[in-house]
């Protein structure tokens, strides 16, 4: 199906122009090269860091961090249900078992209170289990400070996926400073984008290290071809973190417009019975990756189903939330701590077009189709 607005679409001008072809013109075509290396050292700024690793997506930053720390078949790894599927792959990638964990109503986001039911009780199972993979929805962080205490209190690690909610803040701090270490993901539908990319973001001097060797097959600093441990095709290109560069230095201009465009989609809800945005619509530490509304059957005067209809039949293109991993067929056979709550947002959740490169005309297309379908409190 063809959509005229898109949901997230890529945000690029004359300023990614104008890095690329310097890159280009620089001769630094190969994974290595200065672009390459500014590029880390200007994210490891924003996320609070002291170190990063340009890498080729969000799932192998997640994957290497495991690997690194001897994750591993026999260990099991709660994760946020509600997310999207690398989350849950690069778990599987190492032979260990997701179990997932349900989440909070508010934001969508894992609930602290129902990662402590699962350590205690994987635990008391007698179960290995080194970490624990939370994840920011749409750009909302987690409870992160929650998280934290009770992965302290049970003595495991904890890998922030991060990959939704670079350039957001949670208590003033970056999204990707909390955790040991955290994975960023830019993709084309990102916030900002290297066209296919990511980043680890880590303290860890010797952790960056490691991930930085495993990425470029594990070779051994010697003239020859020398490996000692299995390695990857992960690393970032210099080209690629050339248009990274361009992205960041737009990135609070990007942030801005995508925070304008949730709350007029809070505006237009406003008053509609049985229908709210996704999370705090008004907030200011939340990147606002994806607007998304959460629609009540019994109380809206349309499901997210038949809500979606009418903007495909516009040429608009909206999306569910992620549908729940334990959801998912490939994961049927892994367990969790659940309360329903996932399911019901992903039964009446719907993401709107939420692009920084959206035009004021696009959005009052949008609105105009809110108004269309009958909804009384909306307005163009």
């Amino acid at each position: 199906m063809h959509f005229d607005v898109l949901l997230s679409p890529p945000d690029t001008g004359p300023l990614e122009e104008e890095y690329v072809v310097r890159a280009l013109r620089s001769g630094w075509v190969a994974p290595a090269g200065p672009d390459l290396t500014a590029f880390e050292e200007e994210v490891a700024a924003r996320a609070g860091r002291e170190h990063a690793v340009g890498l080729s997506s969000g799932t192998a930053a997640l994957h290497l961090a495991l690997v690194c720390w001897g994750v591993g078949p026999g260990d099991v790894v709660p994760v946020s249900t509600l997310t999207f599927a690398a989350s849950v792959n690069a778990i599987r990638y190492t032979g260990a078992t997701p179990w997932f964990v349900d989440s909070e109503p508010e934001a969508g986001n894992l609930a602290p209170a129902l990662l402590d039911r699962a350590l205690h009780q994987l635990l008391g199972e007698g179960q290995r289990v080194p970490v624990v993979v939370p994840v920011d929805l749409l750009g909302a962080c987690v409870d992160h400070d929650a998280v934290a205490d009770v992965a302290r209190r049970h003595g495991v690690r904890v890998l922030s996926d991060a990959a939704e909610s670079f350039g957001s803040t949670l208590g003033g701090r970056p999204s990707a400073s909390f955790g040991e270490a955290a994975a960023l993901s830019f993709n084309g539908n990102k916030v900002m984008t290297t066209s296919g990319g990511g980043m680890l973001v880590t303290d860890d001097e010797h952790l960056a290290a490691h991930v930085r060797k495993l990425s470029t097959q594990a070779r051994e600093p010697v003239s020859h071809y020398e490996h000692t441990e299995i390695g990857y095709n992960y690393r970032l290109s210099n080209v690629l973190a050339a248009l990274g560069r361009a992205q960041l230095a737009r990135l609070d201009e990007m942030i801005e417009r995508r925070r304008t465009w949730r709350r007029r989609y809070a505006d237009l809800v406003t008053g509609i019975e049985g229908v709210r945005v996704l999370g705090d619509p008004r907030a200011r530490e939340d990147n606002a990756w994806l607007t998304a509304l959460v629609v009540d059957p019994d109380l809206a005067p349309w499901s997210a189903p038949q809500l979606q209809q009418h903007f495909a039949d516009a040429g608009i293109e909206t999306r569910p939330l992620w549908k729940p991993m334990h959801l998912q067929p490939v994961f049927a056979e892994h367990g969790g701590t659940l309360d329903g709550t996932a399911d019901r947002l992903f039964a009446q959740g719907l993401t709107l077009p939420s692009g920084s490169g959206m035009t004021a005309e696009q959005f009052d297309r949008v609105a105009a189709v809110l108004a269309g379908a009958g909804v009384s409190g909306a307005r163009p």
